[in-house]
Parts: structure tokens; sequence; C-alpha cells
């Protein structure tokens, strides 16, 4: 069964660029361009990994990951947060408020795939052992 994936990011380039490349790694991806939409997507779509920018135009990527975390329906689901404002002390606190994976941007291909495959591998096996 394909899996779903979820693109949060407001930067048209970047979302243009994941959705692409999740698409040829054979992903099927439902792009959000306005993080007000996020959650409701999230509720439609039921992704299996939410790809989650922290620096969005109108709302925090933190808040929405509090927000997925706190929604019964979708707090199994991984978040792998890509921001480009990588300071420190900041993966720390993104990864207290529940999101399994993270990397700065600007984000590699290699990379990128690799956590978006191990966060989906995992939250499947997670899935099976219940």
């Amino acid at each position: 069964m394909t899996k779903r994936i979820l693109v949060v990011e407001d930067n048209d380039l970047n979302r243009k660029l994941f959705c692409d490349v999740l698409q040829a790694g054979g992903f099927a991806v439902e792009p959000v361009a306005d993080g007000n939409l996020a959650i409701e997507r999230a509720r439609e779509f039921i992704p299996n990994l939410v790809v989650m920018d922290i620096q969005l135009q109108d709302v925090s990527g933190l808040d929405l990951i509090a927000t997925l975390k706190g929604d019964a329906d979708l707090a199994g689901v991984p978040v792998l947060a890509v921001t480009a404002y990588a300071g420190k002390g900041d993966e720390e606190r993104i990864r207290e408020l529940g999101a399994e994976g993270y990397l700065s941007k600007p984000v590699s291909i290699g990379p990128f795939m690799a956590a978006v495959r191990g966060l989906v591998e995992q939250a499947e096996q997670d899935a099976t052992a219940h």
C-alpha cells in the first residue's frame, strides 16, 4: 500500500522539491502551503508522515506539531521537522514537542529520503507491534 506524506511548507520551491522527490520515491503526497490548513488536511488525508516546515508565514510549525500530537487521531503520525533556522537547542525543543525527526535546511535529498523512509518504517513497526 502506498504510504501517504503530508508536506507542510510555505516556500513554493521547497514544497515542490519535497513533493517531487517523495513522489519519485513512490509516496503519495499532499502539499499544504498554508499552515492554517495543515491540521484539517491531515485529518482528511490521514498521512503516514508529516513533513513540517517550522518557519511558516501565518502559524508556527512548533504549534502545529503540538496540535498534531495532542489530536487523538493524529498523535501517532510521525513528524519530520524541517527548518532553516537551526539554532542551538532548536532540535531538542522540536523533539520535545513530539517531532520524531529533524533536518535543517538546506536539505540534501539523500538524508531527507533516509529520514522519511526511516520514520515511515518505524511507524509501521510500531503499529504492527500494538
